[in-house]
């Protein structure tokens, strides 16, 4: 890493970055390369925390299939320019640059091969090919607006710049350091926040539903998890505070408090012809044992137990009856108890207003030399690296002109 001690901080620079996350330090690199003298400064004792926990350690870097209709926005066509302008191929070349080892998983999402800290050994790589500075334990205590550019008061003293770019992340996981820290500057500067809330989160659940999956937790299944205009067809998992699993971190960005999620616990079947079927193939199979070829015995017991269904052999069920039955156990209705909040959320909802800022470069238009990139705006990706394409294409617009 290419740092400054703190005798060294230089008095005045032309680009100075907050927040050494993926979009920071994407910005950096960018505007390094064109010559611009970069000083990247962050709160936290090391850089890109928030990487090299994701993905499980292995850091889901980008998706094959990146699109605008990925992300959520109260400005649905806000993230379609940066995302043209540098898009999922553009890292994956990069990627290949440095020569990490990587693979598809599922649904074309990107990553490592060996640990997230090979995203970060790039992004510093790429800094210090471009002579930009990073320097962390560094907190900011004032922004001041100059005539040109901006004086930004640090716990290691005094710096000037002539564009002064954002990019501290939301609310989510403050454990690695997450603030509201570029909601405040947003607010000095007159910008609007749309209201923030976690997403990619998993659903708590009140205390007697717990009870009673007591045994369920770490049982999994794929569902088609649906709310409001939201449906994703992916793996469920039960765990000892409520429900997790890629289907619905991904559908929680779509509910609100108090509303139902319903679940189709045999996505692409319709589960009462299937039972019929099975029935005329094999009439001396018990029902519990037939379902048990499509989820856990556990799972099996519980759902049973929850539509309060015996388990006889299938000849011993009516047509409709065994119709029925497989109606009451495809769907499973749901009001959450709520969410586990910031503490365990991948990303925060809403977030600086894109209409005060430039989406081909995310400069404030009210404010120039100010820009914000990265999570801080209200654009907020799906689950499967999304969100660290939105991080490269914002940072890398910022970077071209800042």
């Amino acid at each position: 890493m290419n740092e400054t001690s703190p005798s060294q901080l230089p008095e005045s620079v032309d680009v100075l970055i907050i927040g050494a996350g993926a979009a920071g330090l994407m910005c950096a690199a960018t505007a390094g390369q064109r010559g611009r003298s970069v000083l990247v400064l962050d709160h936290a004792n090391k850089v890109g925390k928030k990487i090299l926990m994701s993905g499980g350690g292995r850091c889901n870097f980008t998706n094959l299939y990146t699109a605008p209709e990925n992300f959520y926005s109260e400005n649905p066509h806000f993230c379609k320019s940066a995302l043209a302008r540098y898009t999922q191929w553009d890292f994956i070349a990069l990627v290949e640059k440095h020569g990490i080892p990587y693979h598809e998983k599922t649904l074309g999402q990107l990553f490592c091969d060996n640990k997230s800290k090979d995203v970060v050994d790039l992004l510093l790589a790429e800094c210090r090919a471009a002579k930009a500075q990073v320097r962390t334990r560094c907190s900011i205590q004032s922004i001041e607006p100059l005539q040109q550019g901006y004086l930004v008061d640090t716990s290691l003293g005094r710096v000037a710049c002539e564009s002064l770019v954002i990019a501290t992340g939301g609310l989510s996981i403050p454990t690695m350091g997450a603030t509201g820290f570029g909601y405040e500057v947003a607010r000095q500067f007159g910008l609007s926040i749309i209201p923030t809330r976690a997403a990619l989160v998993p659903f708590t659940q009140h205390r007697r539903q717990l009870e009673r999956q007591q045994d369920l937790p770490g049982s999994a299944l794929a569902v088609t998890a649906s709310c409001g205009e939201g449906s994703f067809n992916e793996q469920m998992l039960f765990t000892h505070r409520g429900l997790s699993g890629p289907a619905v971190l991904q559908i929680s960005s779509h509910w609100r408090e108090g509303q139902a999620v319903e679940f189709d616990l045999a996505p692409g079947r319709d589960l009462g012809d299937w039972l019929l079927q099975r029935r005329a193939e094999n009439p001396d199979s018990h029902l519990h044992s037939v379902l048990a070829e499509i989820w856990s015995k556990k799972l099996v017991q519980y759902f049973l137990q929850r539509q309060g269904i015996d388990s006889r052999a299938l000849k011993q069920y009516g047509e409709s009856e065994l119709a029925t039955i497989g109606t009451k156990l495809q769907t499973w209705q749901l009001v959450p108890a709520g969410t586990e909040g910031y503490r365990t959320a991948e990303v925060t909802l809403g977030g600086v207003d894109t209409d005060a800022i430039s989406s081909r470069t995310m400069e404030c238009k009210t404010q120039p030399g100010l820009y914000f990139v990265g999570e801080v705006l209200d654009v907020t990706g799906w689950l499967g690296g999304y969100n660290f394409q939105w991080a490269w294409a914002s940072g890398h617009a910022a970077g071209e002109v800042a």
